[in-house]
């Protein structure tokens, strides 16, 4: 974090989670999952002529890109719900090198995504494929990972290396220096973003100092976690009626969940399988008022400026959360700038 750069600077948290418990099927199982670059490559898109990153993760380990994220259809944006059908019959019918002739514009979004991948995050692993992983993504993670293995590791700094930094007075670094904060989902953040002291203690710095909040699909999760205080000693505490409570937010509805779990990559063949808690009904629980849409892959993003919040609903919404966020960065220097 330490550069001579005068460029406004960005924070990006992605989780390193990568085993997500089951309760269903029964015995201690879990699968093992990751991080979607779809929820963050429209981001970095838009600012990395502008911005310099800081990359995070919970504990400063690295991030695992999660395979079933890179499935062309989860590239398709606003479209996710017919391209899924589409591609889900075409991987029947046709050829691995026939579905790509017939989807070039998700073929060429994957791999404008995965240039910024190599640019701004660097190695990371990659996450083994699922008994339902989509058979076209099955063919490219021999080649993704040895690609991504060939790459430096870039610097991914954790929570705590974050708060201990703005809280030292000599230390030039401070939260209020990032014009945002971002996180994607995928199901890891539903590991170490959930229920985590650290992660509410950076939201609330965050807050405090006027910056953003940007979360999608399973990242919102992280509300859960604004109920603790972390102090300068490390000492823990627990305020149900919190700064965020109340928020307007929106995430991956419980009903969407199901229908990966009764039939996509999450599943465990000719087993019921089932997650120890839907996101959307664990915000409820925390106070929160949680939008849904009735169609799962229908696009909602709610900036809730009360409280300083940016939330939506999948990896179909990236592109009109990018859209917003950098109206609402752009607005702040605006005001910033007649002030």
């Amino acid at each position: 974090m330490t550069n001579n750069s005068t460029r406004p600077k960005a924070l990006i948290v992605v989780s390193a989670g990568t085993e997500l418990p089951l309760t269903k099927p029964e015995g201690g199982r879990s699968i093992t999952i990751g991080w979607f670059l779809v929820e963050l490559a429209a981001v970095l898109a838009q600012y990395e002529d502008t911005h310099d990153f800081v990359l995070a993760t919970p504990d400063g380990k690295l991030p695992t890109l999660d395979i079933n994220g890179m499935a062309l259809a989860m590239h398709g944006g606003a479209n996710l719900g017919s391209d899924l059908m589409r591609i889900a019959m075409e991987n029947e019918q046709y050829s691995v090198e026939e579905v790509r002739e017939k989807n070039p514009e998700l073929v060429a979004r994957r791999e404008a995504e995965l240039a910024l991948l190599r640019r701004h995050l660097g190695r990371m692993p990659v996450s083994p494929i699922l008994p339902n992983t989509d058979k076209e993504v099955r063919s490219i993670r021999e080649e993704l990972v040895a690609g991504l293995q060939a790459l430096p590791e870039q610097k991914w700094y954790s929570i705590e290396d974050l708060l201990t930094r703005h809280r030292d007075a000599t230390d030039d670094f401070s939260l209020a220096g990032f014009d945002f904060m971002h996180a994607p989902g995928g199901h890891a953040p539903m590991i170490d973003f959930h229920d985590n002291p650290l992660v509410g203690e950076l939201l609330h710095q965050l807050r405090e100092n006027d910056v953003p909040i940007s979360l999608i699909c399973h990242a919102p999760v992280a509300m859960t976690a604004a109920k603790y205080r972390v102090d300068a000693d490390g000492k823990v505490s627990v305020n149900e009626d919190h700064a965020f409570k109340g928020a307007n937010i929106t995430t991956v509805p419980y009903y969407g969940e199901l229908q990966m779990l009764d039939g996509g990559y999450p599943k465990i063949p000719g087993e019921e399988t089932r997650l120890e808690f839907f996101v959307d009904l664990v915000l409820k629980d925390a106070g929160y008022k949680v939008d849904l849409t009735e169609d799962m892959t229908e696009v909602l993003v709610i900036w809730d400026d009360t409280h300083g919040v940016l939330t939506g609903n999948g990896p179909h919404a990236v592109d009109e959360q990018t859209k917003r966020l950098n109206e609402i960065v752009q607005g702040r220097k605006s005001a910033a700038a007649r002030s």
